[in-house]
């Protein structure tokens, strides 16, 4: 009987994000120099995100159906009050942050720590902040291949417009400080009042429905029978024969779960015909794909090639804790 072997012509290694290989963004957003959001750091890891930053590096840049970016914020900072079009899922690497929503920041607060998820809906205004004593990380899904622009509170362009940040008609971000504004250009004009009257608004009790924490996930969470545990947060994950149901009832175009545990293996091969990230949060992870291997630590992103089949496996003797996205 004969075997067949299939042999990857692709190198893996131009598919993993290496946190420590990332380059960020200091002034990635309008509000960029305010106080409060001049301390971080802004990483586009798979796709542009939502950058408003012409310059961002971006380190995988094609297309997976989402984005997946990073922030990195001393203590007391993050981002200002901002609408998106499309889905916003936070991850909650290091620190404690503080989440917060309405036009003003005043409609409710949630605060999460590491290993946490929170899926934001779109069209509200949010923002969030490091109230831990270290610089905090967090990664971003967003969804679509294009996750459209940000839109910023009237009175967080006013802000920024103070320290010399502008946002023109077209979204380009100008720093008037360093060079004028272009004669056939013109700022943004801030939302009117009617206009924020069609975002949404959402007490503290809808929010924590899109809120998973780590500590709760003994009651939602799937034990296979080699001791792995798996989670679905957001739309439904299929592992290794099983099933297992969203816990958040958000549709952004992707999947989000999680693996976790002492000892978690996937032994058989699967194949998927559309894009999947594997994010390490805690651990040393084995990712076998057809006749290659690569290995991912903390904070490491790598996305399997499509049609391409895989397993995986946590190799070192600690807890492991890993994400997969999936388009």
């Amino acid at each position: 009987k004969a075997i067949f072997i299939v042999y990857m012509s692709i190198d893996l290694n131009t598919r993993l994000a290496k946190f420590e290989d990332l380059v960020p963004s200091k002034i990635p957003f309008v509000e960029g120099k305010l106080e409060g959001h001049r301390d971080r750091l802004n990483y586009s890891v798979i796709g542009p995100g939502v950058s408003e930053d012409a310059k961002q590096n971006v380190k995988i840049a094609e297309a997976h159906g989402f984005n997946i970016g990073g922030v990195n914020a001393a203590p007391m900072n993050g981002s200002g009050l901002h609408s998106h079009t499309t889905a916003e899922v936070f991850l909650v690497y290091q620190g404690r942050w503080r989440f917060y929503w309405g036009v003003d920041g005043q409609d409710g607060e949630v605060f999460l720590n590491r290993r946490d998820v929170a899926s934001f809906p779109t069209n509200m205004f949010r923002g969030f902040q490091n109230v831990g004593t270290d610089r905090g990380l967090l990664f971003v899904v967003l969804g679509e291949n294009d996750p459209g622009v940000i839109t910023w509170t009237p009175k967080t362009l006013s802000a920024a417009k103070d320290t010399g940040m502008v946002l023109l008609d077209d979204n380009t971000l100008v720093d008037t400080d360093l060079k004028n504004i272009p004669e056939d250009k013109k700022i943004l004009d801030p939302l009117n009042e009617n206009e924020i009257k069609t975002f949404d608004n959402y007490s503290v009790e809808d929010i924590e429905k899109c809120v998973v924490r780590f500590e709760d996930l003994g009651n939602v969470k799937i034990t296979d029978n080699t001791n792995g545990n798996y989670i679905a947060y957001i739309e439904q994950l299929n592992l290794n024969g099983h099933s297992i149901e969203p816990v958040i009832s958000h549709h952004p175009g992707f999947n989000l779960g999680a693996v976790y545990g002492d000892d978690v293996r996937i032994k058989e091969f699967y194949t998927s015909n559309k894009h999947e990230v594997f994010m390490s949060l805690d651990g040393q992870w084995k990712i076998y794909c057809e006749d290659q291997e690569i290995v991912i630590g903390p904070k490491d992103i790598f996305s399997a090639p499509v049609n391409t089949k895989r397993r995986f496996e946590k190799i070192n003797s600690e807890f492991g804790f890993m994400y997969l996205v999936r388009e």
